[in-house]
């Protein structure tokens, strides 16, 4: 409630203000551009006119010209400025930061605050496997691996994974 108050108040003082500056645009514009009477003059009166806002024009395209070459002046200095922010900045050593072990449940707890109330035990999601499975699974031969890589040298070694892999086809 207050706050659809706040907004609807807020969006009607944008909107006096936008009239405001249009009220503002209309007198500046009366004051500096009044409208041109040129009915019932004559040709050489309307020539004067002319001149009269050539040289007006001239005079807001010097300024213009001056107000960009300041804007472009001062763009540089900041320009500059920064670089010399970035030099000064890169002399000075950044000390080297510890790293520093948090657990889950810390994290939660400086994020949630104090309505964290459900630790995390990440090793209880975990599947529970048994030590008797894995070596029923995956058979280990006793034997000696150097025999094994002695009799599959050479190119009778080749040939029989060779043969072995082809399997019982004939």
């Amino acid at each position: 409630m207050l706050k659809s108050m706040m907004v609807a108040r807020a969006k009607e003082e944008l909107e006096q203000e936008i009239l405001d500056k249009e009220e503002e645009k209309q007198k500046y514009l009366a004051e500096k551009a009044p409208p041109l009477q040129t009915s019932g003059m004559s040709f050489t009166e309307l020539q004067e006119l002319c001149r009269e806002l050539h040289a007006k024009i001239d005079v807001v395209d010097e300024e213009r010209y001056d107000i960009e070459a300041k804007v472009n002046l001062n763009a540089r200095e900041i320009k500059d400025l920064n670089i010399k922010v970035l030099d000064l900045r890169g002399k000075f050593k950044r000390p080297t930061l510890r790293r520093v072990r948090v657990s889950a449940d810390a994290i939660l707890r400086s994020l949630l605050g104090s309505k964290h109330k459900v630790s995390m035990d990440l090793r209880a999601n975990l599947k529970s496997v048994k030590k008797e499975d894995t070596e029923k699974k995956r058979p280990v031969e006793d034997s000696d691996w150097r025999k094994n890589v002695e009799a599959m040298s050479g190119m009778e070694g080749r040939k029989k994974m060779f043969d072995a892999a082809k399997g019982p086809t004939q």
